[in-house]
């Protein structure tokens, strides 16, 4: 297991600077098909009708359900030091489960 651990490679990342500002998204819309999982991130402003999708990303389901894990993780270490998340006004406006 050691010889696992040494031959394991340091992964590295490059962030452009036009992808390091990320998007703001306060709504995703999540859809899959038997091969893959497609979230978009929109903004919608208050008082408009239409909401424009900012960002797209295809997963397989092994990936999406990774980062369901992760996600899990994350939100509970983020718990665990700031206390709960309190999600307002019932459901999130996060709309998902459809077909692609």
């Amino acid at each position: 297991m050691a010889n696992d651990q040494n031959n394991q490679r340091k992964l590295e990342f490059e962030l452009p600077a036009e992808v390091a500002q990320g998007h703001y998204a306060n709504l995703a819309i999540i859809a899959h098909s038997p091969s893959e999982f497609i979230l978009d991130f929109a903004s919608m402003l208050p008082g408009m009708q239409k909401a424009k999708v900012k960002s797209r990303i295809v997963l397989t389901p092994e990936h999406a359900k990774r980062l369901l894990i992760s996600l899990q993780e994350n939100i509970n270490h983020y718990e665990q030091n700031h206390g709960p998340i309190n999600i307002k006004g019932g459901k999130a406006p996060f709309m998902g489960g459809g077909f692609a």
